[in-house]
């Protein structure tokens, strides 16, 4: 193929648009920091200039879908394109509602719209891409495609659909195994039932999962208790899909380092902790705390080793704990900028004001559910740019995907949830390109409890991650804590 960058592109950018420039269905698993927005707009400029597409729709997570307005588009699409971008709004203002209609219209320039994937479980999205692909030869892509993951979901059968309708289609992920192998139907089934060779999930679950008949009360079901023929879905994959991780084609970029840092328990929290595991209640300033499912004890146990816990009436109640002390002593050791990411509410606010106490309000940023749009673009631009700024305290639920923070050399876990690909994204914030450091991750831990079964899940969907792509398993989080003393 002939085609002029906009921007130069790696070498590796390169091979993935030579294996894909003319395909009509195809997936870039590449890994966060490897440039495969760039690939995909390089993709769709080529596409337009050899008059195959008109259009092109881009679908990605909530946090992330404006930056492609706002950064990848404007620095990588070919300038030589009369393009313009529509962004869809839920909640859009009278102008932008009339451009969104102007878009269905008027196309007498290459259109690009933005969707955030969570739209698609809702009937007035699908009206709306409806109206827009009319007489179209379009583009779908979706970014971060494990977010359709799951087959069953509204937002994959609505995707699914439309993609039907698609001249081309792309899916965009560095992690598209994160629970298990069977994360790969539904991505793959958007682009082609022929890809895999299944269009039913369970079909593709009988070919490459074990599974065990289980009976709850009067219902029966299908256990999966194990994986086969791994290899052979590897291959497969390889026949529509380019992959590259960070490691084989980012030499400038240090390794990581992990660490660990022991919390001990209060005899408070183990009391508590005890009995929650135990009877799965306990009893909190009179205040009883019961959990009747599993995962809902997870929690409560989760919520315990954070030092608070919420009772059966809503009330948060906070316990004796070392956990922020631990924190700031791991920080004591630390030079440079910290990104702390903690998975509730309740402790995103106790670490920001415990560490505006100790080093000053100017010191620390967050950016979590609570965080005003305003307040979050300044908590970026703080981290990056404001030498005051030291410390970035966010969820990786609304942190974890889109940003770049490649100031900071040090992450803090203060908690971890079951999701291996919010790890993976919150990790690479600030591992990726243009990071000259080597970046510390440290997690906080309580020996012999629930923060140590979140560790070995997350490694064995590692495991599991690698055999389905035909990789090594990363090296990963050991759990053998320094003591906090």
């Amino acid at each position: 193929m002939n085609f002029k960058y906009k921007t130069k592109p790696y070498q590796h950018q390169e091979d993935a648009l030579g294996y894909s420039f003319d395909k009509r269905n195809y997936a870039y698993f590449m890994e966060m920091g490897c440039g495969k927005s760039k690939v995909l707009l390089d993709n769709m400029a080529w596409l337009r200039l050899q008059n195959k597409i008109d259009s092109a729709i881009i679908v990605a997570p909530k946090g992330v879908y404006r930056n492609w307005e706002l950064t990848e588009i404007p620095k990588h699409f070919l300038d030589e394109i009369e393009y313009e971008v529509f962004t869809w709004r839920a909640n859009a203002t009278k102008s932008q509602k009339d451009n969104l209609v102007r878009a269905t219209k008027d196309k007498s320039k290459f259109r690009i719209l933005l969707i955030n994937v969570e739209g698609f479980a809702t009937p007035k999205v699908k009206r709306y891409t409806e109206a827009f692909i009319k007489d179209s030869n379009f583009l779908l892509a979706v970014d971060e495609s494990t977010t359709i993951k799951n087959h069953q979901a509204k937002r994959t059968k609505a995707l699914i659909s439309l993609g039907k309708q698609a001249s081309y289609k792309r899916i965009l992920t560095g992690s598209p195994v994160t629970r298990s192998p069977m994360d790969l139907f539904s991505q793959c089934l958007f682009m082609s039932q022929d890809l895999l060779g299944f269009d039913s999930y369970w079909s593709f679950q009988g070919r490459y999962a074990v599974t065990r008949r289980q009976k709850m009360g009067a219902h029966s079901f299908n256990q999966v208790i194990g994986y086969r023929n791994l290899d052979e879905l590897a291959q497969r994959l390889k026949t529509f899909s380019f992959r590259v991780t960070k490691e084989k084609v980012l030499k400038d970029v240090p390794p990581k380092i992990y660490t660990t840092r022991q919390v001990n328990l209060s005899t408070e929290q183990l009391q508590h902790y005890q009995s929650m595991k135990k009877n799965a209640l306990t009893v909190v300033n009179d205040e009883l705390v019961s959990a009747t499912e599993v995962m809902t004890q997870l929690i409560k146990l989760q919520q315990l080793l954070c030092g608070f816990i919420v009772t059966n009436d809503g009330k948060t109640i906070e316990v004796k704990n070392n956990r922020i002390t631990c924190m700031l002593d791991a920080i004591e050791e630390m030079s440079g900028k910290v990104i702390i990411w903690a998975r509730f509410r309740h402790d995103i606010i106790s670490i920001t004001n415990a560490l505006r106490k100790k080093y000053g309000h100017a010191s620390t940023v967050n950016y979590f559910g609570d965080t005003s749009e305003k307040d979050r673009q300044d908590a970026i631009l703080g981290i990056e740019n404001d030498p005051k700024v030291r410390f970035f305290v966010a969820n990786p639920q609304t942190g974890g995907r889109g940003l770049t923070l490649i100031q900071a050399t040090n992450v803090i876990y203060y908690s971890n949830d079951f999701d291996l690909e919010k790890r993976i994204q919150s990790e690479d914030r600030n591992h990726r390109s243009g990071q000259k450091n080597q970046v510390v991750y440290v997690d906080l831990i309580a020996k012999g409890t629930i923060d140590e079964y979140i560790v070995k899940v997350l490694q064995n969907k590692i495991v599991l991650a690698g055999k389905a792509l035909n990789e090594e398993a990363k090296k990963w989080l050991q759990v053998s804590p320094k003591k906090d003393d």
